[in-house]
């Protein structure tokens, strides 16, 4: 659950987040070039600064999960600088990624919980997924993103301290509700599209949207939906408009969510997030995926064509209001497809499935869901060993896609 207003904590002003990351790009050259030497690259870590700057100090963040169970909380305080020890009280490892670990914390002086996201900036890549993570996520302050609300940098590593959603992931409350309509999904996804319409109005394309980045506040009904992850956001505001293209250097997200402009490595946009939130769609309203094989060529080549259709269960039962959206999201070309401000004014979105039929389609999403993590776990079984459900089956991400 979120925590009531609290005092604001203490720290520098907003314009430490743009320190931090210029940090990070000295500590990477100073890393890097042999005529500065190891000396001066020692002398230039051991400035760590805090920084908070921003508005709402509630609780906190995103917490990249993979389903493993919590480990034992001793064995990552040791991890932790001293001077984030003395400012939060490491409760539990809730999730990890390549260059990450994510903790459940609570400041000590005002006993509010948040999540802590430790970066290793040591190596190059994770240098750079955290100053682009940063770079992002000290200009956004909007009710469905998530809020960073510190950061603290230290000899090697950053510690960003975010919002902790603790309502869980899109899909596991889809699951728990055991009943669920197309009014349900609307919600969900005006929600959604709020949060990326405006990270597009800022320029920014998040290019990793998927059910696991949409994970909601708190766990009860109310509880607002929050777009996270950031590890691959880029900014497309060098264009001169939000939803300007950008020049590809390398093919980045999710198999089964990327726009076929990605795989072509054409021109990319803000268009790319819309295509995912198609897809997304179509998942949160029958549990199944639009594009799915074993063979990755065979899927990228799905998607290149735009190979989809309703006829599984319960797409009989979904209105054609409803499959008018996601059509409008997943065209091929990505000018044609619906803006995030156009989606949010879809009439299904509007008059929130009004007009549709209030069947309950909990049963066969559910049902769907279960199949495709079977299948998932009999192709992959370490994978699905540590998936937390048949809603949260994960892909990973890959750097580049190929087709063969």
């Amino acid at each position: 659950m979120g925590c009531g207003a609290g005092k604001a904590l203490p720290g520098a002003p907003r314009k430490g987040y743009v320190s931090v990351v210029q940090s990070l790009v000295a500590f990477g050259k100073a890393h890097h070039d042999g005529d500065r030497g190891p000396k001066k690259c020692g002398d230039a870590q051991r400035d760590p600064r805090f920084s908070t700057g921003v508005k709402n100090q509630q609780p906190p963040s995103k917490t990249p999960r993979d389903g493993r169970a919590p480990e034992r909380v001793a064995t990552y305080k040791d991890k932790f600088d001293p001077r984030v020890t003395a400012r939060y009280d490491i409760k539990a490892l809730i999730g990890r990624g390549s260059f990450s670990r994510v903790v459940r914390a609570e400041h000590r002086a005002t006993r509010q919980p948040f999540a802590i996201k430790m970066m290793e900036v040591e190596a190059a890549e994770g240098r750079e997924v955290c100053a682009a993570e940063l770079a992002v996520l000290q200009r956004v302050s909007h009710a469905n993103v998530i809020q960073l609300v510190e950061v603290l940098q230290v000899p090697q590593r950053v510690y960003m301290v975010l919002e902790l959603a603790t309502g869980g992931e899109l899909l596991e409350r889809v699951i728990s509700r055991g009943h669920f309509t197309e009014r349900d999904a609307t919600q969900a996804l005006r929600m959604a599209l709020a949060g990326v319409g405006y990270l597009h109005n800022l320029g920014i394309a998040h290019r990793d949207l998927k059910p696991e980045n949409l994970l909601y506040y708190h766990p009860g009904a109310d509880s607002r939906l929050l777009v996270t992850d950031f590890g691959l956001a880029t900014s497309v505001a060098d264009a001169g408009v939000a939803d300007g293209p950008w020049s590809l250097r390398t093919t980045c997200g999710t198999a089964e969510y990327v726009a076929p402009e990605v795989l072509l490595l054409g021109p990319c946009s803000c268009a790319v997030d819309m295509w995912a939130l198609g897809v997304i769609a179509y998942i949160v309203l029958s549990g199944s995926m639009p594009f799915e094989d074993e063979s990755r060529t065979r899927l990228y080549r799905s998607i290149i064509r735009g190979r989809y259709n309703f006829l599984r269960e319960p797409w009989s039962s979904v209105s054609n209001l409803a499959k008018d959206f996601i059509q409008h999201l997943l065209v091929l070309d990505p000018a044609a497809r619906l803006t995030a401000e156009q989606a949010i004014h879809h009439p299904w979105v509007v008059t929130m499935a009004a007009s549709s039929s209030m069947r309950n389609l909990h049963r066969s999403i559910s049902q769907n869901l279960r199949q495709r993590a079977s299948r998932t776990s009999s192709r992959c079984p370490s994978s699905a060993a540590s998936s937390g459900d048949a809603g949260s089956a994960r892909l990973g991400r890959m750097m580049p896609l190929h087709l063969d």
